[in-house]
């Protein structure tokens, strides 16, 4: 796989590297000159890619499109990826995840099933109607805003070569140093203006990283091709939907989290994991994509920067992370897909502690708190001050656990219960363990969410 990236790396200031996604876009378009004059299709990941692929398009006078994908998690383990699958019927499985996962045929036919039907939902939003670009035997370039893990974009590089590409470029603004090792068996190419050290995280190396929209994408996609009736009656047919990383600037930090917003979301629930967790706890997100499923948008973020993280005073002082919730939380009321919807929160583990602890300052306005394996104890003398709902989910078998549970449970002045999940130790690793915790949280948000 070639590799074409810059050798150091570039602030604007003191901080970024990009004003903002047109920008990079400029700056990345630069990088894929001796593309020019192929047969080149530029394809944009929804949503972040899209504005930068944008700039690519013009650059290279090449046609633009999107291409949509869905990664094929493995159930009750969603950031597993077992596959992929494209538009035009296309499906890639990973036999090897399938069988070390012991995933059934029927488990795969229903996630494949579920995934398909977002996919061409989200397909026919951003095209309204228009064919996707026929890839066979050209140069699909796919370009993104950023890579993190790069799941998402390996995949969509298997995706362009099953749908006929002669060749693959993955192209982006910036990547962690060992973004070429990762692709090397996907893309034929990797094009990085960044391979910054350290790298936490996309959105820190841009000065504007606000969300892209469905309707942003739409227009970009739209070009001269249709009017803004149509714009405005495909907006109507298919509410807005967002689906991505988010970076959130708290302070002096850039915390990085996953937004799920499904469509006529009941409200939102935003996750605080436990010590040595991180948004990609497996845990939490079975736990979101359940909450998804019934309708609830989910937030899961960072609590601490990865420097942050290597203190270790950071990861239980309970006040910093309950203050990073509720900052967190006021981003979100911001946020156009999010600002009008009751908010919940998640805790795990020492996260749960924070969750009362924020819970518990005058005017949170949160509809309801979950703990699952908490540590309400952390949030100590402050317990009583707590007006949310609050339910307290604990494993059957985690003894110390239930103990600090059943104490807070007698401090709570509001709306409190416990419930204990049999069988089930602090991690909730046991068979059929973590869905019933799941179900218990999904009832008691749908209960006060609705008023």
């Amino acid at each position: 796989m070639d590799v074409r990236s810059t050798s150091s790396f570039h602030t604007h200031g003191d901080r970024w590297s990009f004003v903002d996604r047109a920008d990079a876009g400029t700056r990345l378009a630069e990088r894929l000159v001796h593309l020019a004059g192929e047969d080149v299709v530029v394809l944009g990941l929804p949503r972040g890619g899209v504005p930068v692929a944008r700039e690519v398009a013009k650059a290279l006078g090449a046609p633009l499109d999107v291409i949509v994908v869905r990664k094929l998690g493995v159930p009750f383990q969603p950031e597993l990826a077992m596959g992929a699958i494209g538009e035009g019927g296309v499906r890639i499985v990973a036999e090897d995840i399938v069988a070390m996962a012991h995933v059934t045929r029927e488990q795969l036919a229903e996630v494949e099933q579920r995934e398909r039907a977002e996919l061409d939902r989200r397909a026919r939003r951003f095209r309204g109607g228009r064919p996707r670009a026929d890839l066979t035997g050209r140069v699909a370039v796919i370009v993104d805003d950023g890579i993190a893990t790069g799941s998402t974009a390996r995949a969509a590089c298997r995706v362009a070569r099953a749908q006929g590409a002669a060749r693959v470029v993955m192209a982006a603004p910036v990547a962690p140093p060992d973004a070429p090792a990762r692709f090397a068996a996907d893309a034929d190419e990797l094009v990085v203006c960044e391979l910054p050290q350290p790298f936490h995280g996309v959105g820190q190396f841009y000065e504007d990283f606000s969300q892209t929209t469905d309707e942003e994408v739409v227009d970009i996609l739209d070009g001269e091709d249709r009017g803004v009736g149509n714009r405005e009656r495909a907006a109507a047919d298919d509410p807005p939907l967002f689906d991505g990383d988010v970076a959130i600037e708290v302070g002096p930090v850039v915390l990085q989290g996953v937004l799920r917003v499904p469509e006529d979301p009941k409200g939102l629930v935003i996750f605080a994991h436990g010590s040595g967790s991180s948004r990609h706890s497996s845990r939490n997100r079975y736990v979101a994509t359940v909450l998804d499923q019934a309708g609830i948008a989910t937030l899961l973020f960072d609590l601490l920067t990865t420097t942050e993280e290597l203190d270790r005073a950071n990861v239980f002082d309970v006040e910093l992370l309950a203050g990073r919730l509720a900052d967190v939380t006021a981003w979100a009321r911001r946020q156009p897909h999010t600002r009008d919807l009751p908010v919940g929160w998640f805790g795990a583990s020492t996260g749960a502690g924070a969750a009362l602890w924020a819970a518990a300052e005058p005017g949170a306005d949160v509809a309801a708190v979950v703990s699952r394996g908490g540590r309400p104890d952390l949030a100590g003398p402050r317990l009583a001050a707590v007006t949310a709902p609050t339910l307290l989910i604990v494993g059957g078998l985690d003894d110390v656990v239930i103990q600090l549970n059943r104490e807070a449970l007698q401090q709570l002045r509001c709306e409190a219960d416990l419930r204990i999940v049999p069988g089930a130790t602090h991690l909730f690793e046991e068979p059929g363990t973590l869905e019933q915790a799941a179900a218990l949280a999904r009832e008691w948000f749908e209960q006060h969410f609705a008023g």
